[in-house]
């Protein structure tokens, strides 16, 4: 396992670059996701567009306007700790991260304050220079079209804000220990680490919805619009999960690998997960130590529930993506998504570590009731898209 960048380097290539540590693999692996997303909204949104399905909004701006101090004053502050701190510890990693966490040097005073100076003054004067550049004599007022796809960006933005928020909330309410913890010992471990996808799933969609309303988006359209990405990111999102060993594995496994997967490495079946970033499991001999913190393994072995999960999202993108254009009802991407993504998730529970809990009398975890509601939510949703569209087509018949 990889917990970081760096470790990834230096096993598989043989790269000793001490400032990768900073990189979390976990952490670039939901980058990639977020990137992923968005790309494919966009590409969604655009194409919905073309085909009429999203009006633009109207909105009037000022164009040729003189320098605006509140921007440039902001890009010289981010400047300023791209050159303090940024490159600081780009410039001194050997030095720094040779041994022990980044973080403390992360999160400390040291920088070079003079280095922060010069690029604040690089940072905000290319943004005065861009606005004399762009200035007229005299400022004009134009409307502009805005359609959704001009907004992906700020999309994606939001719901990885709200997405991050959402999946500490929810495992945190999971684990009830830890949510004392992280109020009475906080930290900033507490807070990067341990997250619910569905908690960041639930609370990003809603903080997006919000948002949507309010620039009058259509909700049905940006729904189906996003899912097949939703789905996708959330495999890549498992990727990290796997290469980190983050603690999403499955249950024990001392079965037999079955004859079936005869095709497939030892480890598709039981692994033990080796240098994860959790440190669980007993102590590996001889460790690396480069892998110092990190040296232990999982005994027994256990499923790798995260790469089952891999494939599954990645096979439901590929018949969701395939089938997009079919779909002419508002609504029915996004049930089947809903379906999919909960029969996937209910069926992992199934052999997938977690903490247990009783509902109306049944134990179950917190993942499988939800995706339990996922799915009666995605078909209630095509019952009653289907029935409306029987309705229409009746009226119009009698019409």
């Amino acid at each position: 396992m990889y917990p970081t960048i760096y470790l990834a380097l230096y096993d598989l290539l043989g790269i000793d670059w001490s400032w990768t540590k900073l990189l979390n693999s976990f952490g670039f692996f939901v980058a990639l996701a977020f990137v992923v997303a968005s790309y494919t909204l966009g590409k969604e949104l655009k194409r919905r567009s073309t085909e009429g399905l999203f009006q633009p909004e109207i909105r009037k701006v000022v164009v040729g306007q003189g320098p605006q101090w509140p921007d440039i004053i902001i890009n010289a502050l981010i400047g300023y700790l791209v050159g303090w701190k940024f490159i600081y510890l780009l410039i001194n990693s050997n030095e720094l991260f040779g041994s022990g966490s980044p973080q403390r040097h992360i999160f400390s005073s040291e920088g070079y304050w003079w280095m922060g100076i010069i690029t604040a003054a690089v940072f905000g004067g290319w943004r005065w220079w861009e606005y004399k550049r762009q200035q007229l004599p005299t400022p004009k007022e134009e409307e502009i079209r805005i359609y959704p796809h001009d907004l992906t960006g700020t999309i994606t933005f939001l719901s990885a804000i709200f997405g991050i928020l959402g999946a500490k909330l929810f495992h945190l309410l999971e684990n009830p220990k830890e949510f004392v913890e992280f109020f009475t010992q906080p930290s900033l471990n507490s807070f990067l680490s341990g997250l619910t996808v569905y908690g960041g799933l639930i609370v990003g969609a809603a903080g997006v919805l919000i948002y949507a309303y309010r620039r009058k988006i259509n909700l049905l359209h940006l729904c189906d619009s996003a899912a097949p990405g939703m789905i996708l990111s959330y495999g890549i999102g498992r990727i990290g999960c796997h290469v980190s060993g983050d603690g999403d594995w499955g249950i024990n496994n001392l079965a037999p690998k079955p004859g079936w997967l005869s095709w497939a490495p030892d480890w598709f079946w039981a692994y033990d997960y080796p240098n994860n970033v959790n440190s669980e499991g007993i102590p590996l001999f001889p460790c690396d130590p480069h892998f110092e913190g990190y040296c232990t393994h999982l005994v027994p072995p256990v499923f790798p529930t995260p790469v089952y999960e891999t494939i599954l999202a990645t096979l439901i993108f590929v018949l969701l993506w395939s089938i997009r254009k079919r779909l002419k009802l508002p609504g029915t991407m996004m049930a089947l998504y809903m379906i999919f993504n909960g029969l996937e998730r209910f069926f992992i529970e199934k052999i997938r570590v977690n903490v247990r809990m009783k509902f109306l009398g049944m134990e179950m975890t917190q993942a499988e009731l939800i995706s339990v509601l996922f799915i009666l939510t995605g078909i209630v949703m095509l019952i009653f898209i289907y029935r409306r569209k029987s309705k229409t087509s009746a009226l119009s018949a009698t019409g």
